[in-house]
């Protein structure tokens, strides 16, 4: 396991995140906080980024106008952004972070952008999610 790993998941359980699973192999780790909207949120270390993915919802049949209120709901995300997953059938909230100089505060923004992110759009979500 390397230091970088090691650090990440340090401040993970620092910023009160539960690591539910772990692979030290792939240095990868789940990690949730259902209080804040935190389920399943995967994080990969692949050096030189750290990266942050959490499932979101399946993507309607009919996504109607869908794809463009993503794009305006990533228009005020101060980290990350909704993405749809290689073959467009999940919407995923992603960020990336630099692994050389991530420091707690870097990592906690970006865990607070994907709660408040979800605070402020779940209800709308939640709507195309149910189509």
């Amino acid at each position: 396991m390397s230091e970088k790993f090691e650090m990440v998941k340090r401040y993970l359980l620092d910023l009160d995140l539960k690591i539910v699973k772990e692979d030290a192999k792939e240095e990868m780790v789940v990690a949730e906080d259902p209080d804040n909207g935190i389920q399943n949120l995967v994080i990969d270390c692949e050096d030189p980024i750290l990266i942050l993915e959490q499932l979101i919802m399946p993507v309607p049949k009919q996504p109607g106008d869908l794809y463009k209120r993503l794009l305006q709901m990533n228009r005020n995300m101060v980290h990350g952004a909704f993405v749809l997953d290689e073959q467009g059938k999940y919407v995923i909230f992603r960020d990336t972070l630099q692994l050389e100089n991530l420091d707690q505060n870097e990592l906690e923004a970006s865990v607070q952008a994907l709660s408040l992110a979800l605070a402020e759009n779940s209800i709308e979500l939640l709507k195309y999610a149910k189509q």
